[in-house]
């Protein structure tokens, strides 16, 4: 490890926080970490690069949060409480003040994002190379209790959290492959500025941390949504054994896309766009009140936008009973 590596280590060292259960961080060949008895040990990873999953001139702290934001989803999705992270980058060779100056707005946002969940950055990597950043995160979640995909019962609501196809709007008004097509009203400015809210939903998403926990006695099924809702559906239908209907009406819409788009091409953002992190369960309609209640007092808006079938497949219906086909129905990594 060379010197200027050891400076950077200690540069982000000293800015990280800690918790009763990290035994030892940041500083040694690895961590020692203390899990809380009886709760199970949930762990997920992301790699985020440049020019695929954020843009090459976005904001360092922007970077930052969304590699956290991404990981922490996942976490929500199962259910669990975030705790530790490690964070690996790879850095492109750059004078040394440059690359100081990105890690410090990197962190700027990493942590801003990992004080509000109590997560302890516990150790990492430092490479050169192309812009890279690989976060992992762990959380608990009460033994037994992990929401998971295979549970979706025929007969359950399916739910969403937020407002889908905000990112994918974004993606859309900077021209992104394959949403450049959408039919997005393009303002003659800015768009980052006119359209800040669809861009701020892309770089800095909220993890639903907060619903998940409330869900973890009352949903069946859950899964993030970062691939787009029909395609992270069609997971959850495929590990379950059963089919979904959508009402394509149902689906909520952010004011911020509905000033953007409409019609069928809105639909298309909302169902087959990525980058939301909202999440999709699934949960008996009997229990439509105290979900509703739960989340509430989580802070998150959520509504039901169909329901659970034998029949495999994920169908789109519109209001007039008509079934609807999606031009895609997902980000797809390797198509």
């Amino acid at each position: 490890m060379s010197a200027a590596e050891f400076d950077l280590i200690a540069r982000i060292r000293a800015r990280v926080g800690t918790r009763d259960d990290v035994v030892l961080g940041i500083g040694d060949d690895a961590a020692l970490l203390q899990p809380p008895a009886g709760m199970q040990l949930v762990v997920a990873t992301d790699t985020l690069n440049g020019g695929v999953h954020f843009f090459e001139d976005a904001a360092p702290a922007d970077i930052g949060w969304k590699s956290l934001a991404v990981n922490l989803s996942d976490l929500a999705a199962m259910g669990a409480l975030p705790a530790w992270a490690t964070l690996s980058l790879s850095l492109p060779a750059q004078p040394g003040d440059a690359t100081q100056a990105f890690v410090d707005g990197f962190l700027d946002g990493f942590l801003q994002l990992a004080t509000q969940h109590r997560v302890a950055l516990v150790g990492g990597d430092t490479t050169r190379g192309p812009l890279s950043v690989c976060v992992t995160a762990m959380g608990f979640v009460e033994a037994g209790a992990a929401l998971r995909r295979d549970a979706a019962q025929v007969g359950d609501e399916i739910w969403i959290t937020g407002t889908p196809g905000d990112a994918a709007g974004a993606l859309a008004l900077a021209g992104v492959a394959p949403y450049r097509d959408a039919d997005v009203r393009r303002c003659a400015g800015d768009p980052l500025t006119d359209h800040a809210r669809l861009f701020e939903r892309l770089q800095r998403p909220t993890p639903r941390v907060a619903a998940g926990r409330a869900l973890c006695p009352l949903a069946h099924a859950c899964i993030d949504v970062s691939d787009g809702l029909l395609a992270d559906l069609g997971h959850v239908c495929a590990a379950s054994k059963v089919g979904a209907r959508i009402d394509a009406a149902a689906v909520p819409v952010s004011p911020a896309l509905a000033a953007a788009c409409e019609g069928e091409s809105r639909w298309s953002l909302q169902l087959g766009g990525g980058d939301d992190y909202e999440l999709c369960f699934t949960a008996a309609p009997s229990r439509r009140d105290a979900i509703a209640s739960a989340l509430r007092a989580a802070d998150t808006p959520a509504c039901v936008i169909g329901r659970i079938e034998a029949e495999p497949g994920v169908q789109v219906w519109r209001a007039d009973g008509s079934q609807w086909t999606p031009p895609r129905r997902g980000y797809q990594h390797f198509g």
